[in-house]
């Protein structure tokens, strides 16, 4: 090699690596192409870094925005996807009901089938709002991730130092998730219920400790009122299961006790013509749905025989249509001669007087039993 290559070889290797150091001043060590590219066009460092401000940070925020607001839109429409699927489920549910209703008895009057039409379609308004209550916290759940991210991101484009951010919301959530556990699970089992309509207003369920008509149904708690008039405020939380007596239809096993001697079939006749008779006036608290089916023979009990019959009811008036065939059922037996066996007892009255003559018979120097034989014993 001569004297001038070895020359240009020596300016060659030390001009490389200021070239290098310079571009990384510019870039950084790792350099988009943007800034690759407007350094050799340049040759200068402060226009790279500029244009890499101007050009390509403005790109990447506006990129980081669209992509977060398509993600937003995108949840926002599976959030009202579901909810317009539970929706169109309550109103199928709706109008099979309504069908039903209307399909129960060609002698149903047309006030309490409108009555009973009009109270469907409030617990569906009802069913409904809860849905959109519900979809309106889920996309607002939503915007909150998406708005976190998209500022994470958008500090890590310039140049923020995310870590302590990091660290510090990691240990302010783990003292807020400690301290909330039960606030936390009980949101979660509120949004559950209204996802899978376990209950709503106006059912009456039964969840344990208490039982009664749902007045309000929260995120958070359940309000019940039960039978003697006490409002219970249960967690949602606190449930672990549900026992809904009034949800698209009731059902009364009605078991009526009859004398051992009694004719058998004369009693199940009876009891289904009383039940036909409920079922053909439709009443507007005691609606039965389906024909009235007597089963047979449920039982020999100590006392009598015991017959079920079975009544599908409308929701929640299982008891008010158990009241009235009660009712009913006694007095066709009454009238067809059928006894209904009840256990019986013997009282034995006394007068004053008579209770003053048993005392002197009874008193000192009158002895009813008979007298042992020999001393008695009085001990050592």
């Amino acid at each position: 090699m001569t004297q001038v290559g070895a020359h240009k070889l020596v300016l060659v290797t030390q001009i490389i690596p200021s070239i290098a150091a310079t571009l990384n001043e510019a870039c950084g060590t790792d350099p988009d192409w943007l800034c690759r590219k407007v350094f050799e066009w340049t040759d200068n460092s402060d226009v790279a870094g500029i244009a890499t401000w101007l050009v390509d940070r403005p790109v990447k925020v506006l990129v980081i925005v669209l992509l977060a607001l398509l993600t937003r839109r995108i949840v926002h429409k599976a959030i009202d996807g579901l909810i317009d699927r539970l929706m169109s489920e309550r109103s199928s549910e709706e109008k099979d009901a309504v069908r039903a209703a209307e399909a129960s008895s060609s002698m149903l009057r047309r006030e309490v089938l409108s009555g009973k039409l009009a109270s469907l379609r409030n617990r569906t308004d009802r069913a409904r709002q809860r849905a959109k209550t519900l979809g309106m916290l889920f996309k607002s759940i939503a915007s909150a991730a998406v708005g976190t991210v998209t500022l994470m991101m958008l500090l890590g484009e310039f140049d923020i130092n995310l870590g302590p951010l990091l660290a510090g919301a990691g240990i302010l959530g783990l003292g807020i998730g400690f301290g909330s556990q039960s606030l936390v699970r009980d949101l979660l089992s509120g949004i559950f219920m209204l996802i899978e309509n376990q209950y709503g207003v106006g059912d009456w369920i039964d969840v344990g400790e208490a039982d009664g008509e749902v007045e309000s149904l929260g995120l958070r708690t359940t309000r019940l009122r039960d039978k003697y008039g006490t409002l219970w405020h249960i967690p949602n939380g606190e449930i672990r299961r549900v026992g809904n007596m009034t949800q698209s239809w009731s059902k009364i096993p009605m078991e009526i006790d009859v004398a051992y001697d009694t004719d058998l079939d004369l009693a199940m006749e009876t009891m289904k013509t009383v039940a036909d008779g409920v079922w053909d006036e439709q009443l507007e608290a005691a609606t039965i749905v389906e024909e009235p089916v007597v089963s047979g023979i449920q039982n020999f009990g100590a006392d009598g025989i015991t017959i079920r019959l079975s009544v599908k009811t409308e929701p929640g008036e299982q008891w008010s249509t158990a009241r009235v065939l009660r009712k009913r059922l006694k007095e066709a037996f009454d009238e067809a001669g059928i006894e209904i066996p009840f256990p019986q007892r013997t009282v034995w009255l006394r007068s004053e007087a008579d209770q003053k003559a048993v005392v002197k018979k009874t008193g000192p120097g009158f002895q009813t039993g008979p007298r042992s034989g020999g001393g008695g014993d009085d001990g050592e």
